[in-house]
């Protein structure tokens, strides 16, 4: 009886949530790689902006900028059959770790988000950069190297922009490795149209898997993407590599929250394990590996919406990085999935 009871428990609580609108998985579609059509790179970014139209942003490229990629899928299934790079449109700046992209609208603009200095810049559809920026709180510089703003999301019907560090920050306790089985503390920060802060949120990460020494080791939120429902997409991700090289793997997961049902925090309060962490939903999950005969292996760092299907069905787009196809092992991989 006990037991009844506290899955019931369970159950409410999770309706509390997040009601009947719940986010279910259609189909989770194999990954896909074009070397043939698109050129080896470090692709961490990408937002749609119609008519099978992508823009992608990469992490090492010469200068800020984007490309303009051409996805197309099967009508049905969304399966991804085709990628086809358009160009490069750039500006003169040198490249700040370009990781999160986003499309308005409205203004037909995009913003980029920068690891290098933590800042988020309006971009002109030829990779120009305007003079308006988001205005991030102080709390983010505190990010250590490589592990600030990693994603960036838009929701158009709100007209509010999202961004999330991808580790703890210096301050907020102990950074995930792959030997100390800690959960990364992090923070969302909402922005409205006038590109001020709103609000900020706290999440807390699942546990590692790895438990052994890494030779590269990274633990953290690498993208979000913003429904249409002011929920969002959380895609966190744990990249473990040995010293071996083989059994490497990367463990995706893909959870949903709804900042709007969960306390914020205060941008000067320290997060500990007693902050109010958003809720989240797990969507989906899934793992890659390297080993001698499987070199699948793919560090998804973009996530975007894509478009909706005949049956009402919603398209997610992933891309990975392969570090310029590092070793001539990794490969810049497509992905889809289907949610209802």
């Amino acid at each position: 009886m006990k037991k009844i009871i506290i899955l019931l428990a369970v159950l409410l609580s999770t309706y509390h949530m997040f009601g009947q609108d719940t986010v279910s998985v259609v189909r989770v579609n194999q990954q896909r790689t074009f070397p043939n059509n698109i050129p080896a790179g470090n692709y961490s970014g990408i937002t749609y902006l119609g008519d099978s139209l992508y823009a992608v942003v990469s992490d090492k490229s010469p200068h800020d900028g984007f490309f303009l990629f051409k996805i197309s899928l099967d009508s049905l299934t969304a399966d991804i059959q085709d990628v086809q790079n358009l160009g490069f449109k750039t500006d003169s700046a040198i490249n700040g770790d370009l990781e999160g992209i986003v499309y308005v609208p409205t203004s037909q603009t995009f913003f980029i988000s920068r690891e290098s200095d933590n800042t988020v810049h309006e971009y002109a559809m030829d990779g120009k950069r305007t003079p308006r920026q988001l205005n991030i709180p102080a709390a983010f510089h505190r990010a250590a190297v490589n592990e600030g703003l990693e994603s960036l999301a838009y929701q158009e019907n709100t007209q509010t922009f999202w961004t999330c560090n991808e580790s703890t920050l210096k301050g907020d306790g102990e950074q995930a490795t792959a030997e100390n089985g800690v959960q990364n503390r992090l923070r969302l920060q909402s922005f409205g149209p006038d590109l001020q802060p709103l609000h900020q949120y706290a999440y807390l990460m699942d546990k590692p898997e790895a438990t052994r020494k890494a030779w590269v080791y990274s633990d953290g939120v690498s993208e979000i993407t913003a429904l249409r429902d002011s929920s969002l997409l959380f895609l966190e991700r744990e990249f473990y590599v040995p010293s071996s090289k083989l059994g490497a793997f990367v463990s995706n997961k893909l959870y949903r929250v709804r900042p709007n049902l969960s306390l914020p925090v205060e941008q000067d309060v320290v997060l500990t394990a007693n902050s109010p962490y958003l809720d989240k939903q797990l969507v989906t999950q899934w793992r890659t590996k390297l080993s001698l005969f499987n070199h699948e292996i793919a560090n998804y760092e973009g996530m975007c919406l894509g478009p909706t299907l005949n049956n009402g069905s919603q398209v997610i787009i992933l891309v990975s990085d392969s570090q310029d196809q590092f070793g001539g092992v990794l490969k810049d991989w497509f992905k889809t999935i289907v949610l209802k």
